[in-house]
């Protein structure tokens, strides 16, 4: 039997930089339910932004996942690249 490499390990980067521009990008998007793609942990998701929230760990974002019907939340300082795509 021969051995297997072990799996790859997923390190997230450099941490998404938040500026005031972006941030009143994600803001106006929750405001207009507009559709947001957001990379986490080397995963894509696009979801409806639908509200900010400050919490313990700091700010997060509320997305609605229409593939299953549920509302996700989103560490801001989780959140490695994003883009409002309409």
């Amino acid at each position: 039997m021969v051995p297997r490499p072990p799996a790859p390990l997923y390190i997230s980067g450099v941490s998404f930089h938040w500026s005031p521009t972006r941030m009143d990008q994600l803001e106006r998007a929750a405001r207009e339910g507009k559709r947001v793609a957001l990379m986490r942990r080397g995963t894509e998701y696009v979801v409806i932004a639908r509200r900010l929230e400050i919490g313990a760990r700091g700010e997060r974002l509320i997305g609605f996942l229409t593939m299953s019907g549920q509302e996700m939340a989103f560490e801001l300082d989780q959140v490695e690249s994003f883009e409002v795509v309409s």
